[in-house]
């Protein structure tokens, strides 16, 4: 009887200790977290990151930025013009309704009302107009020829028609979703509770049509300093930390109890030129205004890339946490011309040019950029190689929230970003960066600086609408070359992206568009 006793009480125990292990919190600390608990707010990778745990795609990006199914289980081109997606069926939002192609509709038509700061409209700029066919058939008209559809659809994310009914214009979207009422998903875990810059929680939905996760509750913290996020993990305040900066890589791999996991990523640092006439911070040396604007002259431009020492910043302001880039695009991603080569550093020409174009004693800017985004040394390297062919350089390093509105007013005449072709599909970054800005045909989106190139705009455009596979690579390929000559905007790195996470509880799967997703990391067994 003792002994069957015993045996029971051992078993009860080994289910309680399974049990207590399995009913576990996963700590993330992320150096930048979202805007808004609204998807279609804005389309920075950081609110992204945040949002795919709560809300599914139609489209899923994969850790290799491959198309997978998601909410749509199929899709498939019915002629030029029209697609048609047929939804999963079966899948329930969090608060039990039904997910259908209503949600799908509404999701869509919505995103034009409540799209801020770098917008949402990105996505669905090709769609014309949609049908529903049946609670889980939609068909998509789109305005012209969009062989690239469901590669945008990897960020259009599906919210409850019912639950943001009214919260889905400007006025009253940010109060209906970040206090959670309207913040609700099909996704993997539900929202608990979030304000700006504090902790993101969430919660497992056990009824997730893609089976429960392992983690009971999810917190992400927002820590935009480095040296506090490595702090934490040492600490053992948190369990895995996202950007780990490049000069504390080599510490952590030495620490037995830590893992750090490198990969490259589809992110390229670059310098950003306004062409508009009367550029609002480019002065001559004392401070007087100029007659006209330097970096419309392409020999300037040309200037500036040659006295670019990519290696160096790759090496020194990265710490060889990135490589030299040859175009705006990573190597992964379809549209890159595998025959551009770096461009020369080559100081002397630099000067060169810049006396060719009347600017022997050079000129004064401001560099501005989202410290809190990007390396720190990246903007003093930047400015400190300027200075050796007589260009004074301001380093304006401002957070993100001030930076991305004022970029969006036209505030700056020279700004340092880093962007990510997140579709898989070169047309995403030339549409939104390179071709004229249009917004009645949802092109050129991200420039506003007046950049325009008629040779640019007819390459985006035809790729846009070519059907052909290879037609449309070699078109995308030219476009990138076009890129590189006429210099535009200055490629600078191609970035590696660092977690390190707690050797005895986690492992993750890295991701190449460098978003930290519970969903990839998982308990050691």
């Amino acid at each position: 009887m003792r002994k069957q006793l015993h045996a029971a009480l051992l078993g009860a125990a080994l289910l309680m200790s399974v049990g207590h292990a399995k009913a576990a919190d996963l700590v993330m600390a992320v150096k930048a977290g979202p805007a808004s608990m609204d998807p279609h707010f804005t389309a920075t990778a950081a609110n992204a990151d945040a949002v795919k745990h709560i809300y599914d795609t139609l489209v899923r990006s994969g850790n290799n930025l491959e198309l997978e199914p998601s909410l749509a289980r199929s899709w498939t081109p019915l002629d030029q013009t029209t697609w048609e997606f047929k939804l999963r069926q079966g899948v329930k939002f969090h608060d039990g309704s039904d997910f259908t192609a209503e949600d799908v509709k509404f999701s869509i038509e919505r995103i034009p009302d409540v799209t801020g700061p770098n917008p949402t409209t990105i996505f669905v700029r090709r769609v014309s107009s949609l049908e529903i066919v049946d609670p889980y058939t939609i068909r998509i008209r789109t305005t012209d020829p969009a062989p690239s559809l469901p590669n945008d659809f990897v960020r259009l994310f599906i919210v409850s028609h019912k639950a943001a009914a009214n919260y889905s214009t400007r006025d009253t979207a940010t109060e209906g979703f970040n206090s959670g009422k309207a913040a609700v998903g099909t996704g993997p875990y539900k929202f608990v509770s979030w304000a700006p810059t504090q902790d993101l929680v969430l919660e497992r939905f056990d009824g997730y049509w893609g089976g429960a996760e392992p983690w009971d509750r999810v917190i992400r913290k927002e820590i935009p300093n480095d040296a506090s996020r490595v702090a934490q993990l040492k600490a053992g305040q948190v369990d895995i930390i996202s950007k780990v900066p490049a000069s504390d890589v080599p510490v952590l791999e030495q620490d037995s109890s830590l893992t750090v996991v490198k990969n490259e990523s589809i992110y390229v640092s670059y310098l950003e030129f306004d062409f508009r006439e009367d550029s609002p911070e480019i002065t001559a040396k004392d401070g007087a205004k100029l007659d006209k604007n330097p970096l419309r002259d392409p020999r300037v431009r040309e200037a500036i890339d040659l006295a670019l020492d990519r290696e160096t910043i790759v090496d020194y302001a990265l710490e060889g946490l990135a490589v030299v880039p040859t175009q705006l695009v990573s190597s992964n991603i379809f549209g890159y011309d595998k025959a551009l080569e770096p461009s020369k550093y080559d100081v002397d020409r630099a000067k060169q040019l810049l006396k060719e174009a009347g600017y022997e004693d050079g000129f004064k800017i401001r560099l501005s950029y989202a410290n809190d985004r990007m390396p720190m040394e990246l903007g003093p390297t930047v400015a400190q190689m300027l200075s050796m062919i007589g260009i004074t350089v301001e380093v304006n390093g401002i957070p993100a929230a001030v930076f991305n509105p004022a970029r969006t007013r036209g505030e700056y005449s020279l700004n340092m970003g880093s962007w990510g072709t997140l579709t898989g599909e070169a047309n995403y970054t030339l549409s939104s960066l390179m071709h004229s800005y249009a917004p009645d045909h949802g092109l050129g989106a991200y420039n506003v600086r007046g950049y325009s190139n008629a040779e640019m705009d007819r390459l985006i455009e035809s790729a846009g609408a070519e059907m052909d596979t290879d037609a449309r690579r070699g078109l995308l390929e030219k476009a990138n070359d076009l890129v590189a000559s006429d210099r535009p905007n200055l490629a600078l790195a191609t970035l590696l992206t660092a977690w390190a996470l707690k050797k005895d509880k986690i492992v993750l799967t890295p991701r190449a568009d460098e978003d930290t997703l519970a969903m990839n990391i998982r308990p050691v067994e």
